[in-house]
Order: C-alpha cells, then sequence, then structure tokens
C-alpha cells in the first residue's frame, strides 16, 4: 500500500496523484477517473496499481473500437477526425477504501495484441476471452482464448462496427418507429 491518501479528497486530486506516480494520463469526469497509458505498460502499470496502490479488486476489461467503417447504425460525424483503433479499458478498486480508476490504453487495428492480466487477476481470464471473441484483440499470456459466445468456427467479431447485422437488414430494429403526422382537426 502507498503512503497517499486515500480518495476522502477530491478525484481530480486522486486521480492526477494516481497518473503521477504510475505513468499516465488522468482524464476525470463525474468523478469517474481514468488514467490513459501505453500499450507496453499495460501489464506493469496495472500491477504497480494493485500491489503499490492497492487497486486489488479487479471488476471488468472490455473493449472499445473506434472505427470510420460503421455497417449498422449511426455513422461517423466527422470521420476525417476519428484515429481508428481499439482501446481495451479495466477498472480496478480498493477493497479498503473509495479508491478506484479505468486503466485505459490504445490497441492498433493492424497490430491487435496487448499482455494478459490473467497472471495479476484470474478473474480477467472471462473478459480477455470476451473480448478476443467480439473484437479480435490477442492477449498475449491468456492460457484459453477459445470462443466464450460464439460457436467453433464462427467468422467474424460481432462487436465490430463494420460487422454486419443481418438479422437488422432483413428485419428493420423494433425501435426504428416511423411516425406519421397527427391528423388535423375538423372545425
Amino acid at each position: 500500500m502507498n503512503d497517499q491518501p486515500d480518495s476522502t479528497g477530491t478525484s481530480e486530486a486522486y486521480g492526477g496523484g494516481l497518473a503521477e506516480r504510475l505513468g499516465g494520463n488522468a482524464v476525470v469526469e463525474h468523478d469517474t477517473v481514468r488514467i490513459y497509458i501505453e500499450r507496453e505498460a499495460w501489464f506493469d502499470t496495472l500491477r504497480r496499481a494493485r500491489d503499490e496502490e492497492g487497486l486489488t479488486f479487479f471488476s471488468w476489461l472490455a473493449g472499445i473500437d473506434w472505427s470510420k467503417d460503421v455497417a449498422v447504425g449511426d455513422t461517423v460525424e466527422e470521420p476525417d477526425e476519428l484515429d481508428e483503433r481499439f482501446e481495451v479499458m479495466c477498472r480496478l478498486s480498493s477493497i479498503e477504501n473509495a479508491d478506484a480508476a479505468q486503466f485505459i490504453t490504445v490497441v492498433p487495428k493492424d497490430d491487435a495484441v496487448i499482455d494478459s492480466i490473467t497472471e495479476l487477476f484470474g478473474g480477467a481470464e472471462w473478459h480477455e476471452r470476451e473480448t478476443h471473441d467480439m473484437f479480435g484483440i490477442d492477449f498475449a499470456g491468456n492460457p484459453n482464448l477459445s470462443p466464450i459466445y460464439l460457436p467453433e468456427g464462427f467468422i467474424g467479431h460481432p462487436l465490430l462496427k463494420s460487422y454486419p447485422l443481418l438479422a437488422r437488414e432483413v428485419k428493420p430494429w423494433p425501435g426504428d418507429v416511423d411516425v406519421e403526422d397527427m391528423p388535423e382537426e375538423e372545425s
């Protein structure tokens, strides 16, 4: 554990101090601390967060596809402004106080590999399998990246924005409603 105060102060102070001690950049919005770190520092930073900062509770790990190519749904408003990439993020927290942070790193689409954190947090195996299944991101060192949702031999990764949802092409999304004008009242 470190000798720094816990988060009884402000989230901004906690996030800034955490980023300074671990390396990375802190962003605090709505009392949520996000620490952006380099992919090469992923494993070591999370190990240090656990061992030095007391963030021993692993909550979740997930991926995001930042893509200009959107097969279903709204298109990107300013595609020239978007840097296509994956982001992998996880949330760690303390079991002794309210300290918590999300750790986020960029994974290039043309080299979608990041170190597994299953050695640090056994519960991360399921989350890494899910992220691999849905986005195609490889977790180097994960002992079991077999499909968790998709059947063996399934082609594609359904949470990629470029993945076509054929069911929505055959049958419109039930939330899409064509609203007609109200009839005018006769006087």
